[in-house]
């Protein structure tokens, strides 16, 4: 896409930001990687963040959990449960998971969901009005050479939605990466500009086509919910970290019900609590809960 037919399309928040460099590898890859220095999130934060991640960890699962050598013990999962691997007939032990609802367990988190420069970008593809949040999760990942299989779990987020797809996207996602991503450390592999076919990925040569995103911890991976992305078993010790901040259109059926299960009375302990009360969709009319339209009443 030429520079000055996108230019006619970016958002005030965008141009301030500085951010159209990242909107055109959106357009042309389906996903780009915001640096660390550029996403306003300092390094001690993001070690607050990882440090609080850890403690949710320890307390959902019973045991600790260490940056360098992983969990304090060995942990096992139902094979049958690694349902992105079943889908290429696999079979193999899950060495991660997933805590979910982040942004009621602590203001970081929620801080973290409206950064701006994600927004920015996640609304760009999505659309300024449109764009709501779908859920809050973070990976705990530690060393297994099994992973997501031999398809590297390679899917598009807005595959649910009934095709054919449109330029907007219909579901975007970011992912913060808490650690460094490495191969071996297990980073998302993604296939450069898929978000264009508007399809899912076909095996084998979305495989054969998959790259690594190797990145500084820190770093703001955002990415289109058409392009295929997965990742890579983490065969090196220690935990890969993430959390993924993941949005849709307002007529796209969230992940998590944060509209009617948040507790609103958390919103206010946030950076932009006017912004959060938007994306969480708790001024949208619709799914209603009681009769909102008028009713005719007799004359007496």
């Amino acid at each position: 896409m030429e520079r000055a037919a996108l230019e006619t399309r970016l958002s005030l928040e965008v141009q301030e930001l500085g951010l159209e460099n990242f909107v055109l590898q959106l357009e042309v890859d389906g996903l780009c990687v915001v640096p660390p220095e550029k996403t306003g999130v300092q390094p001690e934060t993001i070690k607050a963040i990882r440090d609080h991640l850890l403690d949710e960890a320890e307390q959902i699962v019973g045991c600790g959990f260490h940056l360098d050598k992983g969990p304090d013990t060995p942990l096992t999962m139902n094979p049958d449960e690694n349902v992105i691997a079943r889908f290429s007939g696999d079979s193999g032990e899950p060495t991660q998971f997933l805590v979910q609802q982040l942004c009621a367990r602590d203001r970081l988190f929620r801080d973290l969901a409206i950064n701006p420069v994600g927004l920015a970008l996640i609304r760009h593809m999505i659309g300024n009005n449109a764009t709501r949040f779908s859920s809050h999760n973070a990976f705990i990942k530690w060393q297994g050479e099994f992973g997501y299989g031999r398809n590297l779990g390679l899917h598009c987020d807005q595959m649910a939605v009934p095709r054919p797809w449109g330029r907007n996207a219909l579901t975007a996602n970011t992912n913060w990466c808490l650690t460094d991503y490495t191969q071996e450390n297990g980073a998302m592999a993604y296939v450069p500009g898929s978000h264009r076919r508007m399809e899912p990925p076909r095996f084998p040569e979305a495989v054969e086509l998959a790259v690594p995103i190797e990145t500084p911890a820190g770093s703001l991976i955002v990415f289109h919910g058409a392009t295929w992305h997965g990742a890579f078993p983490r065969v090196s010790p220690g935990m890969r970290l993430s959390i993924a901040n993941y949005f849709r259109h307002y007529m796209i059926l969230p992940q998590d019900d944060i509209k009617n299960l948040f507790p609103q009375e958390l919103v206010d302990d946030c950076s932009d609590p006017e912004m959060f009360r938007l994306l969480a969709g708790f001024v949208d009319e619709f799914p209603y809960t009681q009769q909102t339209e008028r009713i005719p009443r007799f004359v007496s």
